[in-house]
């Protein structure tokens, strides 16, 4: 070490004197001039001393202390103990001085990029625009990742996932395997799963933070089709004809005779290829519907189904079936605007004639429970979002139930 760095380092680089280096070096890298005062609040007397030392002259008195950096920069060049000063000084006792702003700027950077390809899908898919603020808002990406590459690594994968959604009667597996090169990569407690299950929530009309629980986990991803097994995946239906030479047809055969409703898994509809021929349809949101009926109606019920809110692939599966075998859909579901993406998507697929589910329905119906949520169209009668834009009431399926029982019973 030499002479003059020996003696920089007795005035400045020890211990009583280093919240003055400290607070320098601070202002630096914040890109702050090295003028005005700095103070230290409660001061020892070594500290004092050290400072007087340094300026060579008396440090005033009191607790706290104060020191001119234009003062301590002026020192140390007219001493030679730093011919270029302050900023001098503190780069030789601690090092090159960090950019903190420019250090800003290239992670912020860093985390555009992470997000580019995300972004750039989320352009084309305006119906997730709110659920991409969640995430910002959040944070949730940035504590799954801890770096802007880690977050690339699941962002990228995630957006190959978004691009199939929604994609009914696809398995879990399959979808992670074809997306991510990994079939697990979908599993419950990965960071990337948590991603996707948000992305399915937010396409599905539910709140994106997930409400926990294989069931809602289930729900979620039934929401755009994806499936987590062939057995947990079901369908609702109460009615429908069935037949003495397959499995599933004799099981709704035994269901229909006896008026009681039947539970099938997506396995029994797959493994069932023969179309279902079973002429007018009626298509309900909620099991209450279905209950009452068979209480009501029993073996004399039409065929009815439940989609139980976003259709599971068994329900996609079925209505597939019904659809190869001519029958013909009609809908009735919650006025609400989840109850409505549910019809629109049903709509979209297969078509329906609304039963009770348009404006004059809806005006029709006695509610005062507000209506929220994200508007959604109504392509099978226009005007139907926009009264519900303008009553912003909803109408649950139970405060219409009766008139739904009567309609069946007169199969009209």
């Amino acid at each position: 070490m030499s002479a003059l760095e020996e003696r920089l380092r007795r005035l400045l680089g020890g211990d009583e004197t280093a919240w003055l280096v400290e607070r320098a070096r601070r202002r630096l890298e914040q890109g702050r001039p090295l003028a005005g005062t700095v103070t230290l609040a409660a001061a020892t007397p070594a500290q004092r001393r050290a400072v007087e030392t340094l300026l060579g002259r008396r440090a005033g008195t009191g607790t706290s202390l104060s020191v001119s950096l234009t003062d301590l920069d002026q020192v140390l060049r007219t001493s030679g103990v730093a011919p270029d000063g302050l900023r001098e000084a503190v780069i030789r006792l601690g090092g090159p001085i960090r950019d903190l702003a420019a250090e800003r700027t290239a992670l912020e950077t860093a985390w555009q990029q992470a997000f580019a390809r995300l972004d750039s899908l989320l352009a084309e898919r305006p119906e997730l625009s709110g659920w991409r603020s969640w995430l910002e808002r959040t944070g949730v990406v940035r504590r799954l990742a801890s770096t802007a590459e880690e977050a690339r690594r699941l962002l990228d994968p995630l957006t190959e996932v978004i691009t199939r959604l929604p994609s009914p009667g696809l398995p879990l597996g399959r979808l992670a395997a074809e997306t991510c090169g990994d079939a697990h990569a979908l599993d419950e407690g990965r960071p990337l799963a948590t991603l996707a299950l948000s992305a399915a929530r937010a396409l599905a009309g539910l709140p994106y933070a997930s409400e926990g629980g294989a069931d809602a986990r289930r729900a979620a991803w039934a929401g755009v089709g994806v499936h987590l097994d062939d057995v947990s995946s079901l369908v609702l239906c109460l009615g429908l004809p069935g037949d003495d030479h397959t499995p599933t047809g004799r099981v709704l055969k035994a269901a229909t005779s006896a008026g009681e409703p039947s539970v099938l898994t997506l396995r029994q509809l797959r493994r069932h290829e023969t179309p279902i021929a079973a002429g007018l349809v009626r298509i309900c949101e909620n099991p209450v519907v279905i209950a009452a009926a068979a209480d009501d109606l029993g073996p004399a019920c039409p065929p009815l189904i439940c989609v139980g809110g976003r259709p599971s692939a068994a329900a996609w599966r079925l209505l597939d079936l019904l659809a190869a075998g001519g029958a013909t859909f009609a809908y009735h579901g919650d006025f609400d605007w989840g109850g409505i993406a549910i019809a629109a998507a049903i709509h979209a697929r297969h078509g329906f004639q609304p039963w009770r589910f348009d404006t004059q329905a809806y005006e029709a119906a006695a509610s005062c429970a507000p209506l929220t949520g994200r508007p959604c169209a109504t392509p099978w009668d226009p005007e139907l979002a926009q009264g519900m834009e303008r009553r912003a009431v909803r109408v649950e399926e139970e405060l219409v139930l009766s008139h739904l029982l009567t309609d069946l019973a007169t199969n009209t």
